[in-house]
């Protein structure tokens, strides 16, 4: 079957479902809306009818009324005429006399609702007069007439559970309906829709049944006419649109199969702007692309090469070990058809792109001199021999990245860290001191130095070496390492001489800072290489910013400190005098 038979053939189906059920539901609400509409003519019918009884019984009282203020009727009935009375009835239908044993005219032969009237002579009253209104079928028809029903619509009176009053086929009929309601009943062969009213005489309104099925047959039949017609019309655009979606894949086929074949300027046709015009100008587009592509292919793989060489060039200047890993890898995988890569450092990997998607596997260690600074890890679907070259190419440069990197680092810390105690040296205590100093003063918080100088250190040297002394300068150095803060900062000042740089430290702290490191370092045995121990005590200057207004002034008053503690005895701190005399 053809693609545009079946999309027909799929909407026509796909369309039945909900027009078979709004058919089906449609159905029982078009009998519901046509049985309201026949209660609802029941209804009126039975209000005009018990209007229209009200009136004949009122024309009927008014009827006695007249008689009984005849004074000729009042005569007769004074002097007990019964010939003269029933001569004065005679002309009165359904009206008799009623006075006491004198009674004149007769009863109805049935049912019959009846106005009784007085007759009053003077004052007196003299008997009654009652006027009927037999409920019969004369009265049930008058009736009808007036319920505006159709003709074989009628309605009848209702008396001690039958129908006493109606049409020939209903007369006698018996009939359970209750007052005030509306139901469907069956007369004979008959179905009616029937309404009853309330009150005396009992009045209800037939409607053959037949009104409303005739009315939801009719309903029925135009609905299924429509539900025809909008299959129809299904159908024929399902068709239309068939054929012309036929008609867009078939050109797509045909332009894709002459791409195939290597003709690239072969284009489509773009008709309108729906999503198939809109595939017509991607299909464009692609070929236009491809065939760009194409052209460019071979400069691309050339581009690559030399754009590869150029970063691992730039890698070698490279001094941030963790930027110049992620920048190794991200090369790496962009130079290559790897899926994701990582760098790895004893098995542990610090830095990583993409993602490990593939069964092939490139690892390549970084080595310079026999020193491993990690491996390249690649991961892709397959690697060809162009990937390796250029893989191991970039691994080349970036072993000489990382030497620069590790020899930057060397010469880095030989130019701030004192070599013999691995403290500060002078020329990083100096920077700090300055960024320090700098902060104090714009955020008005205290700094304080504190000069520290081993006393009597002449004597290690003379008596045990200078291999001794410098092992004691640096058992020394780290008991003031061990002793201040992360943020204070040792340094070696020269010699046997040491600076403490204590930030957001008033001089009061750092005399306290100082008389902890005095007593550690006197507390402190330290074994020479000679076998010897030795016990070495130092002398603490402190000074502090303010009182103290600039660096020179600051280094001033610790040195004066620290000359003021050698001369007092050694083995003390000392805190400047500008200090002191302020306190």
């Amino acid at each position: 079957m053809s693609f545009t038979r079946k999309l027909v053939l799929y909407f026509v189906v796909l369309s039945l479902l909900p027009l078979a059920a709004a058919f089906l539901a449609f159905q029982p609400a078009v009998e519901r809306g046509e049985t309201a509409v026949v209660d609802g003519a029941l209804r009126a019918a039975l209000r005009a009818s018990a209007a229209a009884y009200g009136d004949v019984l009122a024309d009927r009282r008014e009827d006695a009324v007249g008689l009984a203020r005849s004074p000729g009727f009042q005569r007769a009935l004074t002097e007990r005429d019964r010939a003269a009375v029933a001569r004065s009835l005679a002309g009165h239908a359904h009206i008799r006399l009623e006075a006491g044993g004198f009674r004149v005219g007769a009863r109805p032969p049935g049912p019959a609702a009846e106005a009784r009237v007085s007759v009053l002579v003077g004052r007196r009253h003299a008997g009654d007069l009652v006027a009927a209104v037999p409920f019969d079928r004369a009265l049930a028809g008058r009736l009808t007439k007036r319920s505006g029903l159709a003709a074989d619509e009628v309605v009848v009176l209702v008396g001690r559970g039958r129908i006493v009053g109606g049409t020939r086929s209903l007369d006698g009929a018996a009939f359970a309906v209750r007052p005030g309601s509306v139901a469907t009943v069956s007369v004979g062969d008959a179905r009616y829709r029937v309404a009853v009213a309330r009150g005396t005489p009992t009045l209800a309104a037939f409607i053959p049944h037949t009104r409303i099925e005739g009315a939801v047959d009719a309903a029925e039949r135009r609905l299924l006419a429509a539900f025809a017609l909008s299959l129809l019309l299904v159908g024929a655009v399902a068709y239309l649109e068939g054929r012309s979606i036929v008609r867009v894949v078939r050109e797509l086929v045909r332009a894709a199969g002459a791409i195939a074949g290597g003709r690239l300027d072969r284009r489509v046709t773009v008709r309108g702007r729906d999503e198939l015009a809109q595939l017509g100008e991607a299909f464009n587009e692609m070929a236009a692309q491809l065939e760009r592509r194409l052209a460019e292919v071979d400069l691309e793989r050339r581009r690559v090469r030399e754009v590869t060489v150029r970063f691992a060039e730039a890698l070698s200047a490279a001094l941030d070990v963790d930027q110049l890993r992620l920048a190794i890898v991200e090369a790496a995988v962009e130079a290559t058809s790897a899926s994701g890569g990582a760098f790895t450092v004893d098995g542990r990997e610090v830095a990583r792109s993409g993602e490990p998607d593939g069964d092939d596997r490139i690892e390549l260690p970084v080595v310079v001199r026999r020193e491993t600074f990690g491996a390249l890890v690649l991961w892709g679907p397959r690697f060809d021999a162009r990937d390796i070259e250029s893989a191991s190419l970039l691994v080349g440069h970036a072993a000489v990245a990382f030497e620069n990197v590790r020899l930057h680092r060397v010469v880095e810390r030989q130019a701030l860290v004192d070599a013999l105690t691995g403290l500060a040296n002078r020329r990083r205590a100096e920077e700090a001191l300055a960024r320090e100093l700098a902060r104090a003063d714009r955020y008005a918080t205290p700094v304080s130095i504190v000069l520290a100088d081993l006393d009597d250190f002449k004597a290690v040297n003379d008596g045990h070496g200078h291999e001794a002394g410098d092992e004691v300068l640096r058992a020394c150095a780290a008991v003031l390492a061990a002793g201040v803060r992360a943020v204070d900062l040792p340094a070696r000042w020269g010699g046997e001489e040491f600076l403490l740089l204590l930030p957001d430290t008033d001089a009061a702290g750092a005399a306290a800072v100082a008389e902890r490191l005095r007593a550690a370092l006197a507390s402190t045995r330290m074994l020479l290489p000679d076998g010897a121990v030795a016990r070495v005590a130092a002398s603490f200057g402190v000074a502090s910013f303010p009182p103290a207004g600039s660096r020179e002034e600051l280094l001033a008053g610790a040195d004066a400190a620290l000359y003021e503690a050698k001369r007092a005895g050694k083995d003390r701190v000392v805190v400047t005098a500008a200090v002191q005399a302020q306190d």
